[in-house]
């Protein structure tokens, strides 16, 4: 997996399972990027508010998708709905390396020490160390973390990976269908399994 920068961009954005799952479709159809791009500046294919909030859905969506692999494209579609929240997620881990390490660090570690639950102290404990590591994250205002931390928990939340209470929030351990587990595996996305799963040896 490709190490980017960190960044507070979550801040801005949400899950948008069902705007990736339709420019996963129209990529399996044979368009480009370009093509639904365009598409949706004509039609508003997600339906936004404004043209400004389209464009981020795009941006966002399309960024995702690009990275993975297009072999998933029709894995994708011929799995089931858990299945389709799980590569989605896998696709925002992806490209956000802050989203990873928050799930890699944090929920995978509350998995494997066999404490099932999210709290707000977590949250907070989680980013106080990034500021440590990083003067970048070090910058960024209480209120960017807080809002960070909302988003994470909502994309969780929506990917069936946590629940909704308000403070301290159940976790689900992802089930992995065989054909997802593997198409990770094929493409040296063993860690993704370690993160989702609470697995604690590297897999490459």
């Amino acid at each position: 997996m490709e190490r980017k920068e960190y960044s507070a961009g979550a801040v801005k954005v949400c899950f948008w399972f069902s705007e990736f799952r339709k420019v996963v479709a129209l990529l399996n159809e044979g368009n480009s990027l370009e093509n639904v791009k365009d598409l949706n500046q004509r039609e508003n294919i997600f339906s936004a508010p404004t043209p400004l909030r389209a464009n981020q859905i795009f941006s966002t969506v399309s960024a995702r998708v690009n990275s993975l692999d297009s072999s998933f494209y029709p894995l994708f579609l011929e799995s089931d709905l858990a299945a389709q929240k799980l590569f989605a997620l896998a696709g925002a881990m992806a490209d956000d390396t802050l989203f990873f390490d928050f799930v890699y660090e944090v929920i995978r570690e509350k998995m494997i020490i066999g404490t099932y639950e999210l709290s707000d102290s977590d949250v907070r404990v989680f980013f106080k160390n990034k500021q440590v590591q990083s003067e970048k994250a070090a910058r960024w205002t209480d209120e960017t973390l807080n809002r960070l931390g909302r988003c994470y928990r909502t994309m969780l939340y929506e990917a069936g990976v946590i629940d909704k209470s308000k403070h301290v929030r159940k976790i689900f351990r992802p089930i992995l269908t065989p054909e997802f587990r593997q198409w990770l595996e094929d493409h040296e996305m063993g860690i993704f399994i370690n993160a989702l799963t609470g697995v604690r040896e590297w897999r490459s």
